[in-house]
């Protein structure tokens, strides 16, 4: 038996949902340590959004359970709701309120008392950079301002627990640094965070990643572990035409003029090609038979080509 010492932030097991026909969360198997910073990666429709959902206790499971601080998202959900902040991919907060307003109201609902309402508020806005907008109207902050808000309301109760359904996506790259950077600091005070992403350089800043596809998650570990996945060799190929290079290799998966090719993608100019081997003279002859320029060269696996490697698995499974 788990001892109170030991025992995880989170831990679902056989956690399952459906919506009709369709198994959105299909036996998800899950423990996330105390103070992790769990990253959670997949596609669209891979049931991110309905895990995190199931434990935050606004979804119930169809099938298993989860403990998420220590209680059953199914026999003790009234339990797992103070002890938890959870941010949903839309921004929830009221438009016509200030900043201060938004938050005050939120930390009321999750009985925070008034006489640390604002003390806590104000230490809150003025690590995320928000103090000075804290008589602003929160329907005219930036995106980026918004997301910084919205999780400084999460936090006025001080969870122990994060649950962010993909907080960053749509806003700029500045705030999205800063939000992690925010993160970071939570981390180092000990707060669990899982957080949904679709962005590579977010996981690579996870402790442990878990990749979900069609409900299951398929692989789980750190982003070592995760690149370590990747077999042979990853080439970066800078070409004067990179879709008509991309063309070119794709062509040439099935020839024996290029052996050993296991991916090829295009990120914005570049192309990242995997092979078997350490040799890349087949992708140099490909290409220089199309008549195509360019120039390859070794580059070290990364977040991005493993994700799409391990998408491409799936696909193919």
């Amino acid at each position: 038996m788990t001892t109170t010492a030991t025992a995880p932030a989170i831990e679902a097991t056989g956690l399952s949902r459906r919506f009709g026909d369709v198994q959105a969360v299909d036996g998800v198997d899950l423990r996330i340590a105390k103070g992790a910073v769990f990253g959670l990666l997949g596609p669209d429709g891979a049931g991110k959004s309905t895990l995190i959902r199931m434990l935050a206790t606004v979804l119930g499971p169809d099938d298993g359970d989860a403990r998420v601080a220590g209680h059953s998202v199914r026999r003790a959900s009234e339990k797992v709701t103070p002890l938890i902040g959870y941010m949903s991919q839309q921004f929830s907060l009221y438009p016509d309120l200030t900043v201060a307003e938004n938050i005050d109201f939120f930390a009321k609902l999750r009985g925070v008392p008034k006489d640390v309402r604002r003390t806590r508020m104000m230490k809150l806005l003025e690590g995320m950079g928000l103090a000075e907008f804290v008589d602003r109207q929160a329907g005219k902050l930036s995106g980026g301002m918004k997301q910084k808000l919205f999780l400084a309301s999460t936090l006025m109760h001080e969870p122990d627990v994060l649950l962010l359904d993909e907080p960053t996506t749509g806003v700029d790259p500045v705030s999205r640094r800063e939000f992690w950077r925010i993160l970071a600091g939570l981390h180092r005070q000990g707060t669990t965070v899982l957080v949904a992403t679709p962005y590579m350089d977010e996981a690579e800043r996870c402790t442990e990643v878990a990749f979900l596809e069609s409900g299951r998650i398929r692989h789980q570990g750190s982003p070592a572990q995760i690149k370590a996945l990747v077999p042979g060799r990853l080439f970066e190929v800078t070409a004067d035409d990179p879709r008509a290079a991309l063309a070119a290799l794709q062509a040439s998966v099935d020839r024996p003029s290029l052996p050993g090719l296991l991916s090829v993608h295009l990120y914005g100019d570049v192309l990242r090609v995997l092979l078997e081997t350490d040799d890349p003279a087949s992708v140099h002859a490909a290409l220089q038979a199309a008549g195509i320029g360019a120039e390859v060269r070794p580059a070290a696996v990364d977040m991005e080509t493993a994700f799409a490697f391990l998408a491409e698995l799936g696909t193919a499974a």
